[in-house]
């Protein structure tokens, strides 16, 4: 029997900001079971490619195909554009698209508004990071926050969500417009713990038992090893702050080894500065497995690269949302030629 042309929808923010509002433990379970199924060799992620523009080479625009098995079942794409000179005109740096993919037909049953998406599955990612590296480890108290944009948002709304609180809450930006922007979003939704706002970055990382990086940071500008002699928990999410000295006096966790050695990021340049990858402790799914235990006399770091499989499991889970409730928004006649031969629609006579 002939398989069946799905059809096609068009999924807005707004729907994706519905779905998931609230849902950080959800997201979070989602995310874990993504973690499970690539760690069990049920996906296929291939290497992302970068589009950069030698006119303008502080931006990029980065594809993420990926596929994954399990209870999710879907092919597709991540296309997420990083434009920081938006922030300058008030606008947010990232902007993205998902479409996902029919695995049985091949065909996109939908694009998807993303940047809520990417930033879920990033802040999910950070958090169910927390839990499992810090098991073993004293408890973080004081959480720093180094870079105050939209990521940044997202994880400290996914630790609150979690159960995370914290009796000190940190913030460093260089811009302090930026800075004090983040505060005002900490003080209005209710953030526990007393809030400092750090002129120096070597105030923020000492006086944190968690990290947070969320910068745009193109090369590393953190080299200093003392800063970290109180050995924090360090959530590496912009992956291109630290210094290769810094990553070589910690234990690494990441998502995955090829791909975090990779464009540049501060693993890549420590790889070869060092020619080997001996600095890789392991991933998060070794930690999560049990097969590697983490030192509790060293800076553990999580340099999560982010893959693709983590957009599309939540991807997917805001299509069955919107579809069960009867929201979907289809594109009737999106596919135009749906013969092979071209028959007529109405005779089934050769056009």
């Amino acid at each position: 029997m002939a398989s069946r042309i799905p059809p096609f929808a068009v999924i807005p923010g707004s729907q994706v900001h519905q779905v998931l509002t609230g849902q950080e433990e959800r997201v979070i379970e989602l995310i874990e079971e993504a973690y499970q199924v690539h760690g069990d060799g049920d996906t296929v992620n291939p290497p992302s490619y970068f589009l950069r523009f030698p006119d303008r080479p502080t931006s990029r625009i980065i594809a993420l195909p990926a596929s994954i098995g399990g209870r999710t079942q879907v092919d597709g794409l991540k296309w997420i554009s990083s434009f920081p000179e938006n922030v300058n005109s008030g606008i947010p740096r990232a902007s993205a698209v998902v479409v996902l993919n029919d695995q049985e037909t091949g065909y996109p049953i939908a694009c998807m508004e993303s940047s809520i998406i990417s930033a879920a599955r990033t802040a999910a990612s950070a958090v169910l990071a927390t839990g499992w590296l810090t098991r073993e480890r004293v408890r973080p108290r004081r959480v720093g926050f180094f870079g105050t944009g939209f990521i940044a948002r997202y994880i400290h709304s996914y630790l609150r969500g979690a159960g995370w609180s914290f009796d000190e809450i940190g913030v460093h930006d260089l811009s302090r417009e930026h800075a004090n922007g983040f505060r005002s979003y900490l003080e209005r939704s209710a953030a526990d713990g007393r809030i400092t706002v750090h002129e120096k970055p070597e105030e923020l990382i000492r006086s944190s038992d968690l990290v947070v990086f969320a910068t745009v940071a193109g090369t590393p500008h953190v080299s200093e090893v003392e800063w970290f002699s109180h050995n924090p928990t360090v959530l590496h999410v912009s992956l291109r702050d630290l210094a290769p000295e810094i990553v070589l006096k910690s234990a690494n966790v990441v998502d995955d080894v090829e791909h975090c050695l990779k464009a540049d990021t501060s693993l890549h340049l420590t790889e070869q500065a060092v020619q080997n990858r001996d600095f890789v402790d392991g991933t998060l799914f070794d930690v999560m497995s049990g097969r590697l235990r983490l030192p509790d006399d060293r800076p553990v770091v999580f340099s999560p690269f982010g893959l693709g499989v983590l957009d599309l499991v939540v991807s997917k889970h805001v299509y069955d949302m919107v579809r069960e409730r009867g929201e979907l928004a289809i594109i009737n006649d999106f596919f135009h030629e749906v013969s092979r031969y071209g028959e007529d629609k109405v005779s089934g006579e050769h056009a």
